[in-house]
């Protein structure tokens, strides 16, 4: 017999309790090996004044199982809590979300019968790094980080799932137009390892027209990868296409540990109604199924669902009359799925299951370390005392030894010198201050000019380095 699987699972707020239960029961109806670890995470152990959602214990349970089934959770609003998912994503180094978009033509209701990609997301950096900063009265600021090693990681990861699943192409997805050295990095390191898999097409497009494109042809993506934001937005936006949100599951993969969960949140308005569809939460089951080696339990739990939703037996969430034949609730449409169990759908594709890839042995490559050169630095004010004239006027006298003052933006846009009246600007500037040639600039003459700026009472809220790499400038220009 086979030695079960420890999981941890956590059953979650408002129709999590109710969809997991069910979910477990056909799991194990359908012959799966599992020694279940239950947890309590959510809004009843933030009210208790944990911040971060979980009870003492969680870590333990799930660094020791490495597989955590996790139930819609519910974050208070206001501020001060931390959203559970990001925590634990970015803890245990899960990098990588999965999120396959499946079209069930002519059984659910879409306009697009021959969907069929997996969105496949950056999950620990971007704008989801959380560094954010209220730096004036007027402006806001948060940190978009992109990191070769995290960008190689991912996008290998998407070529390994594609070639897994017999897949024929990955696109990549950025807005490198615009944002040139970060989402430049993913695009430049998504070429590098597609030159690796010769056997897989690639393609990159920036995200807009992408987007616009998926909406419209989603037919024509297979794999897509692409940064955080970018991937959770568009992902939803392919669920709701395919059919439903309410029938889209999540795998978060790491070396060490996973998490599998429906996308959809945790609908308290119908909870404990027996109205929610555990569907999302059941394919994420499935995909546990298969990353702890019972891919045949999970075919045969996926084939049974497939088969229910063929024969019309359908919760609320996706009847339509003349297409659905059976409007049940939570608990009849998990037996309907227990009864089929052993059988196959007969116009849906039939599932069967290899591994989900790993890289564990995985090592990022060994980059070049470029030759370092401080260039200068971008000085950040909080000031709102007149115009952009009015500032360079003030700053331009101060100078501190090969440092001079270049130009002044606000929000990005050049306004000094040369400036346009019609620009609007905050309380919130960039004062860039470059010396004529690599060289000839230390940080002493950084810290001699932010002196200087403090002594007539400027308020300096940020500064950022100005580097040559390899004689390449490592910042972005401004351009007017």
């Amino acid at each position: 017999m086979t030695q079960p699987t420890a999981i941890t699972v956590a059953y979650g707020d408002g129709i999590g309790p109710e969809i997991m239960a069910v979910v477990l029961d056909i799991m194990q109806a359908a012959g799966a090996q599992l020694a279940i670890e239950t947890v309590s995470i959510g809004e009843q152990v933030y009210l208790a004044g944990i911040k971060n959602g979980m009870e003492p214990g969680v870590w333990e349970s799930i660094r020791r199982t490495h597989v955590f089934l996790k139930g819609p959770v519910t974050t208070p609003q206001g501020g001060g809590y931390k959203s559970v998912n990001v925590t634990l994503r970015k803890a245990l180094g899960m990098f990588a979300n999965v999120r396959p978009s499946v079209s069930y033509h002519p059984f659910v209701h879409t306009r697009h019968p021959m969907m069929d990609v997996v969105i496949i997301r950056e999950n620990e950096e971007d704008l989801y790094a959380g560094i954010e900063h209220r730096q004036t009265n007027q402006v806001y600021q948060c940190l978009k980080l992109i990191t070769r090693p995290g960008s190689e990681k991912i996008i290998r990861y998407a070529f390994e799932y594609a070639r897994s699943y017999g897949r024929h192409k990955v696109t990549c997805l950025v807005k490198d137009n615009i944002m040139k050295l970060t989402d430049g990095l993913f695009h430049q390191v998504f070429d590098e390892i597609a030159a690796e898999y010769p056997d897989i097409e690639n393609e990159m497009w920036i995200v807009d027209i992408g987007a616009a494109k998926l909406a419209a042809s989603p037919e024509q993506f297979d794999v897509l990868v692409m940064p955080n934001l970018y991937g959770d937005i568009l992902s939803d936006v392919a669920a709701e296409l395919s059919g439903s949100v309410g029938l889209a599951a999540s795998a978060n993969i790491g070396d060490h540990c996973t998490m599998f969960e429906a996308i959809h949140g945790s609908a308290p308005r119908i909870a404990g109604n027996n109205r929610a569809n555990p569907s999302g939460l059941l394919l994420a089951a499935v995909m546990m199924l298969t990353h702890i080696g019972q891919p045949d339990v999970a075919a045969r739990v996926h084939n049974a669902w497939l088969k229910t939703i063929e024969d019309g037996i359908h919760t609320a969430d996706i009847f339509v009359a003349g297409i659905s034949h059976r409007n049940v609730g939570t608990t009849e449409f998990a037996e309907a799925i227990k009864e089929r169990l052993g059988d196959e759908p007969n116009t849906l594709a039939r599932a069967s299951y290899a591994a989900l890839p790993t890289l564990s042995r995985w090592q990022p490559k060994e980059v070049h370390k470029a030759n370092k050169q401080l260039m200068g630095v971008d000085v950040f004010l909080d000031w709102d005392e007149g115009s952009p004239s009015d500032l360079g006027d003030t700053l331009k006298s101060l100078e501190a030894g090969p440092l001079i003052l270049q130009v002044i933006t606000n929000r990005g846009v050049k306004v000094w010198p040369d400036g346009f009246d019609e620009t609007f600007c905050t309380d919130h500037w960039r004062c860039r201050y470059l010396a004529p040639k690599a060289g000839l600039v230390d940080h002493r003459h950084i810290i001699a000019l932010m002196d200087r700026i403090r002594e007539m009472g400027l308020d300096s809220i940020k500064t950022e380095n100005l580097y040559l790499f390899d004689g390449v400038p490592g910042f972005s220009a401004v351009h007017g």
